[in-house]
């Protein structure tokens, strides 16, 4: 199948498109995340509502291998909804994930609020992905355009990213998952360390919202932090073609290959 996933009932097959760059066996963290947030956006509300806040935490490596899912609702309102899922790869729980929904009404908002203008190149000024960095399944999905940096390069960068390939059979592309698949990207965006060195993968993943992205380009415009003990920090400001709209945030588990 083209799709990363085929979801029959709570039971997911998964392709061999799922894997990351860091063990072929392993997903890479873009597809668990964003079949969670898949997941939730199924989940019926009192009131049309529209997610705000997306948290992940990878809490095992996930396996290019069938999983099962859990979800269930832990506050419902008419002004909010949380939502919680469980991924599950032979009964052990892999990922455990929340996301918050938010009532989708109007306001009458002053002509002075509007969101923050990108400050870097659109994608298609941008350079394409280096060939040695774009062969692992996963990434074969995407297209990604640096403006500022590059992917793996060191230093704050600013990239652009658009999925290609489907993350559900049968399904399209909400914008919330285009943002969250976008928003594991963080630490390749802008490393402090070279990836021929060192790894620097993510223990978890929060992306906020102000709106939904419109488009199919998300931005990366991003820095990383390093501490002296195994732990390091990768942010992202998220943009579309319109303007700023959100905040990703990875927490990052440091080791010398």
């Amino acid at each position: 199948m083209d799709a990363i996933y085929r979801v029959d009932g709570n039971h997911v097959v998964t392709s061999p498109h799922a894997a990351g760059p860091w063990n072929e066996t392993m997903q890479h963290g873009s597809a668990p995340s964003a079949l969670v947030t898949w997941l939730a956006e199924q989940m019926p509300t009192a009131s049309p509502m529209h997610v705000t806040r997306v948290t992940i935490d990878l809490l095992r490596p996930v396996p290019v291998a069938p999983l099962t899912f859990e979800t269930e609702v832990l506050r419902e309102g008419r002004k909010i909804q949380l939502v919680g899922v469980r991924l599950m790869a032979n009964g052990t729980v892999v990922v455990r994930a929340t996301v918050l929904k938010i009532r989708a009404e109007a306001q009458p908002l002053p002509p002075e609020v509007t969101d923050p203008p990108v400050t870097v190149p659109p994608p298609d000024q941008g350079g394409l992905l280096e060939p040695r960095y774009a062969s692992s399944p996963f990434v074969t999905g995407m297209t990604i355009r640096a403006v500022r940096g590059g992917f793996l390069s060191l230093g704050p960068g600013a990239i652009w990213y658009r999925a290609n390939r489907p993350i559900v059979e049968g399904a399209g592309l909400s914008q919330v998952m285009r943002a969250v698949i976008a928003a594991d990207f963080s630490n390749g965006s802008s490393p402090v360390l070279s990836f021929d060195d060192w790894t620097f993968l993510n223990a978890d993943l929060t992306v906020s919202l102000s709106r939904p992205p419109v488009g199919d380009w998300i931005l990366l415009d991003g820095e990383s932090w390093i501490g002296p003990n195994g732990a390091g920090l990768a942010a992202s400001k998220l943009a579309d073609i319109n303007g700023y709209f959100g905040r990703a945030v990875q927490s990052l588990v440091i080791e010398k290959r």
